[in-house]
């Protein structure tokens, strides 16, 4: 398998789910998970048309944007220490894994433009996983109202590793429910329309149930 037969895999996948639910998101943005992989391999896959990439850390996110093209957009995916916001938050396009008042001050600080942020949402209750209880999500948005540097684009969710499809796709049909309720509030500042959810093993359940940000690393990368 070459880089281009894995990216065109991927969207033909993507594009087979979309025809078949009807939840589905006319637009679903591939996101490659660079982390693990060289600067020469994921050139390779910009050399075949990806343009969005995603770190889940800070050093590793600087290192590669230094190195690749300027038309990239970058994604931090993981969590995120209040003393590295000032590295790396007017680096990035998208900040996937908000979940604490505390990296929104710091946002609010640091951050020279409105940051386009993804609220993490821990719908499994799974304790090894970051995110927010469900239930604490709505009292979290509000209080982002005071930070007019934070704009919530989305949500954002991971599923358990090991569970089956079917709760698989409960986990991801609850993340859109809860997007869908924060959509209907129509607040400025939390338009929430985008969902960040489905990785190489689960991609097209989460496309299934309204993905429209998919982070993929193995599927992209392998040989």
């Amino acid at each position: 398998m070459t880089y281009q037969d894995n990216v065109q895999a991927v969207r033909q996948r993507i594009q087979t789910v979309q025809q078949e639910s009807a939840l589905a998101s006319e637009d679903v943005r591939l996101i490659c998970v660079s982390k693990y992989h060289s600067v020469e391999e994921t050139m390779s896959l910009y050399q075949v048309g990806l343009r969005d990439y995603a770190e889940n850390y800070v050093d590793g996110l600087l290192e590669k944007k230094a190195a690749m093209p300027d038309d990239c957009v970058w994604h931090l995916i993981g969590p995120l220490q209040s003393r590295k916001v000032k590295d790396v938050i007017n680096e990035v396009d998208y900040f996937h894994a908000l979940d604490r008042l505390k990296i929104a001050k710091e946002i609010q600080k640091r951050a020279d433009h409105v940051v386009k942020c993804f609220v993490q949402v821990n719908v499994s209750g799974e304790e090894s996983k970051s995110g927010m209880a469900p239930e604490e999500l709505e009292a979290f948005i509000e209080d982002l109202a005071k930070f007019d540097k934070v704009e919530v684009v989305g949500l954002m969710t991971m599923a358990p590793h090991d569970a089956s499809d079917e709760a698989i796709h409960s986990y991801f049909g609850r993340l859109r429910e809860l997007g869908q309720s924060i959509q209907a509030k129509k607040l400025a500042y939390a338009p929430c329309q985008e969902l960040s959810m489905g990785m190489s093993s689960d991609y097209p359940l989460a496309i299934a149930e309204g993905a429209t940000c998919v982070r993929i690393g193995s599927a992209l990368y392998q040989e």
